[in-house]
């Protein structure tokens, strides 16, 4: 259409003004007579539609040159919408990281004799047989084998099974690797807390070796012992779900859920130094 125009507009334009200039013209010489007021019957439509021509054209020639304005005012809408949207979205990165620091500063004033290495989560692998995650911390950041991984809420995360210069490869505590010495926060019972592949695929965990007499309930929860000294002890490891007999029917083991949101942590710490061995 504005192509059309581009290229005809002018002339629609002069073909209605000398339309309108003839009935004009023709009004004047025969206005006052009898002939005139039949060229006037006569001419009355062509004026409409000469009239109704010339706003047509118009009309729509601000229509089709209007357009690249819109355009652009559209444009410049969008521009400041994605601004505004960007700005939004930094300011709630914002607010997640003064949250996570304040958590931090948290978990570092309940275990002050803590020593923590910030990492990032840089890679996950899960499958059936594993479940680790890469960190973007290694050997010198101070990262060794055994460190216990926590989230910013002290939750345990995993245990460093391998490391290099500048990463470190982490066992979660779904991961069929992981054995550590667990304590009920309730009854204060020592058990073991194990990964297991079928558990893994449904996200928890194992306790086993559980006392005979031990009373359990759903929703207790489990942190590490310390026993034996190389992991620290207290860190919330999760909770009982559901409570199951081994299939010699005579000892039991527990259904763990994680407190950390092991699939989604992005942040972590490696605890380099609790003062244990």
């Amino acid at each position: 259409m504005k192509r059309f125009f581009q290229e005809n507009g002018f002339l629609l334009v002069v073909a209605a003004v000398l339309l309108a200039a003839v009935l004009a013209l023709g009004n004047a010489i025969l206005g006052g007579n009898p002939l005139g007021n039949v060229l006037e019957v006569a001419f009355t439509p062509f004026r409409t539609v000469s009239s109704a021509i010339t706003s047509w054209v118009e009309d729509q020639y601000n229509r089709a040159f209007r357009f690249d304005q819109l355009q652009a005012e559209l444009e410049e809408t969008r521009k400041q919408l994605a601004e505004a949207q960007e700005e939004a979205r930094a300011g709630q990165d914002a607010l997640r990281e003064v949250e996570r620091l304040q958590n931090l500063l948290g978990l570092a004033e309940a275990r002050p004799e803590f020593q923590y290495e910030e990492a990032m989560v840089i890679r996950r692998s899960v499958s059936n047989w594993e479940s680790n995650l890469t960190l973007d911390r290694g050997s010198a950041d101070g990262v060794a084998l055994h460190n216990c991984v926590v989230d910013e809420y002290g939750n345990l995360v995993g245990v460093v099974s391998e490391v290099g210069d500048n990463w470190a490869l982490v066992d979660t505590v779904l991961s069929p690797e992981v054995e550590i010495g667990g304590r009920i926060a309730r009854t204060d019972d020592n058990a073991i807390l194990e990964g297991d592949f079928t558990l893994m695929l449904q996200g928890m965990l194992k306790l086993s070796f559980l006392p005979a007499d031990t009373q359990l309930v759903s929703g207790d929860q489990v942190v590490t012992s310390g026993l034996g000294g190389l992991y620290p002890q207290g860190l919330l490891v999760g909770s009982i779900r559901t409570l199951h007999t081994e299939e010699d029917g005579l000892s039991r083991y527990a259904e763990i859920q994680p407190a950390a949101d092991v699939d989604n942590v992005r942040y972590v710490y490696v605890i380099t130094d609790f003062g244990g061995e």
